[in-house]
């Protein structure tokens, strides 16, 4: 098998054997992750004549001429090796793991950059509500309370004796 190397599109025909397996939601899937992150993996052609015979990959094919590719990355293997390529539904089920592979891929990266945008709107909020109120520490909302609880009770806890002597004389008691 050769080294991966870039082949003309338009020189690469599709029996149409392997026309037949086409599904354009696995067309759409892989030109997604193709504009994502590029071709992964290379397709395999035959030479024959003065064309190419599409031997695998028919959806990564159709997918980058979806996208308006010119070319396509792929391995020119000989016609005995083309032979003995797996059946088809091996094939299938090869295409199937990858695209699940992709797809999964696809669900991480989106994770990622949904958690990044919820991390930067945390720090934006609490960032806006620092500069909407600069003294609001958890240790100056603290002593508020204190002192708004020593005001509200100032009335029934006395601090000194003068001040329990003075309201023994206001209700009228003796002392």
């Amino acid at each position: 098998m050769s080294d991966p190397q870039s082949f003309p599109i338009e020189k690469i025909r599709v029996p149409e054997m392997k026309r037949k397996a086409l599904k354009p939601e696995v067309v759409q899937d892989i030109a997604g992750s193709i504009l994502d992150i590029g071709q992964q993996d290379a397709i395999l052609v035959r030479r024959e004549k003065d064309h190419f015979v599409l031997v695998e990959g028919l959806h990564r094919l159709e997918a980058c001429k979806a996208l308006g590719e010119r070319a396509i990355i792929g391995r020119l293997i000989s016609a005995e090796a083309a032979r003995q390529t797996p059946h088809p539904s091996q094939a299938a089920d090869a295409e199937r793991q990858k695209m699940e592979r992709l797809r999964k891929l696809r669900l991480e990266k989106e994770a990622a950059e949904l958690a990044e945008t919820s991390r930067t709107a945390s720090q934006a909020e609490a960032a806006t509500h620092k500069r909407e109120h600069p003294n609001k520490t958890v240790g100056s909302n603290l002593i508020a309370a204190s002192k708004q609880s020593r005001s509200a009770h100032s009335g029934s806890t006395l601090r000194t004796l003068s001040d329990w002597i003075k309201q023994q004389e206001r209700s009228g008691g003796r002392y």
